[in-house]
């Protein structure tokens, strides 16, 4: 099979955040889709609250390093990895001290999301694609899991349209019921601007909500998973409007074969 190499990119993965629908699903995924004959890659942001001796986190030196500017900032791109044992997988991080030292991952210690969770994800997205890149790995289907991977399907579709390793590249992104409840800055839309990405690209993001991410995210994927059973019913019924192979909601037992056929429909 030519179409074999799935790239991961996902918000929360157990064992390395608390166990929930999406964090379960995102560790036992790749296993099930590599034991099904394809090579995987898995990244997830290195949220504070990881315990990094606990889980044997080690930067990567040799892909670590870079600097990638966000609002005319520069901010060190770390790179750590860890295995999973039992499943012979590896877990990349993308990690910075600006965006993910603090010990929470969405919200604060008051429930409060963090003001910057716009350049977070912006960072996060970026910092996954340039790594696959110095990996040399191109891969065939790139599969986003939660809000947070939201910006890497436009960075694709858009930006590296042309590049080689991810020119011929599928997007598939999950939909969960993991919205958040306050609006992004409303400088994201300059913020994520890259090469190849117009004002009307983003044009959607007004305002930059759940919803309006959700969709962003969408409009650039080739096929849209339900990630939970249920979910945001204005995002539903914008995805079957959209036309796009769209996968329903799977059960526990059906999930690891239906999402490894629809990589291959696509």
């Amino acid at each position: 099979m030519e179409n074999n190499k799935v790239l991961f990119i996902s918000q929360e993965i157990t064992p390395y955040l608390p166990e929930n629908s999406m964090s379960v699903l995102c560790r036992s995924l790749p296993q099930g889709i590599q034991e099904r004959g394809k090579q995987i890659r898995t990244f997830m942001p290195r949220f504070g609250n990881i315990n990094e001796r606990r889980n044997q986190l080690h930067e990567v030196i040799r892909l670590s390093g870079m600097n990638l500017i966000i609002d005319d900032t520069d901010h060190p791109l770390i790179i750590k990895v860890a295995s999973i044992q039992a499943a012979r997988m590896q877990v990349y991080f993308i990690d910075n001290e600006d965006y993910f030292s603090r010990k929470n991952t969405i919200v604060d210690d008051d429930g409060k999301e963090f003001e910057d969770n716009d350049e977070r994800i912006i960072f996060f997205a970026r910092g996954v694609l340039e790594t696959t890149k110095k990996l040399r790995w191109a891969p065939n289907v790139v599969h986003c899991q939660g809000w947070f991977t939201a910006l890497a399907p436009l960075y694709i579709k858009k930006t590296m349209n042309d590049d080689p390793y991810f020119t011929g590249s599928k997007v598939v992104y999950s939909v969960f019921d993991d919205d958040f409840s306050n609006d992004l800055d409303s400088k994201i839309k300059e913020k994520a601007k890259l090469e190849g990405i117009s004002d009307a690209d983003l044009k959607v993001l007004e305002p930059a909500n759940f919803v309006n991410l959700t969709k962003l995210a969408i409009d650039n994927s080739d096929g849209i998973i339900k990630g939970s059973e249920n979910i945001n019913p204005e995002i539903e019924q914008y995805i079957k409007d959209s036309g796009k192979p769209f996968l329903e909601y799977q059960t526990e037992d059906k999930y690891m074969d239906a999402y490894n056929e629809f990589y291959d429909q696509l």
